[in-house]
């Protein structure tokens, strides 16, 4: 037993601090929430952790994981643009879930505007699609994973040059992370 910090990723819990523990979602076998203590199973063990209100909504949140659409905070009759060329996947996973194709031209009053950044220079893209988006929309600059030239932290900093300010990070694929910038 130790005091630490718990997070809930994507894909794995983590425990960091007088030890260290690493489970995979897909590996646990049992989750069970009781008052303020969210306990796990898995061949590794077992893992109880004390998370006072958090616990039930961490139980629901492995059991139940949001697909990246929802995460993406896609929902039907949003004005959603793409700009780039996404995977057909990733497309055909928006329009289902707005119901209707989404715009492929940036025009005032967007709550979402994804934007596919491949080459470094892509990311003074943001400063120009900033008018599309409404008040309180966003821009999910979408950037490929693992490259140095073109990371969350150089998005993230043309983000916040442009006047936008980063908050969330998601996961899209293994080749794609994507980081939603707003006014």
């Amino acid at each position: 037993s130790g005091e630490g910090r718990a997070l809930l990723e994507t894909d794995e819990l983590i425990f960091r601090g007088d030890f260290r523990v690493k489970v995979l979602l897909k590996d646990i076998s049992d989750v069970t929430a009781k008052g303020s203590t969210l306990t796990l199973t898995w061949p590794g063990g077992k893992l109880t952790l004390t998370l006072g209100d958090a616990a039930a909504a961490w139980a629901k949140a492995i059991t139940s994981p949001k697909t990246v659409i929802e995460k993406l905070g896609v929902k039907p009759g949003l004005p959603v643009v793409i700009v780039g060329r996404f995977e057909t996947d990733f497309r055909t996973a928006i329009m289902n879930a707005l119901g209707v194709k989404p715009g492929v031209r940036p025009v005032p009053g967007c709550d979402l505007v994804f934007v596919l950044l491949v080459h470094e220079n892509d990311v003074e893209k943001l400063a120009e699609l900033m008018p599309a988006i409404a008040p309180d929309g966003g821009i999910w600059a979408v950037y490929p994973r693992g490259r140095k030239d073109l990371s969350e932290d150089t998005v993230r900093a043309a983000g916040r040059a442009a006047g936008l300010v980063d908050i969330k990070v998601v996961r899209i694929s293994e080749k794609h992370g994507a980081l939603k910038l707003v006014i």
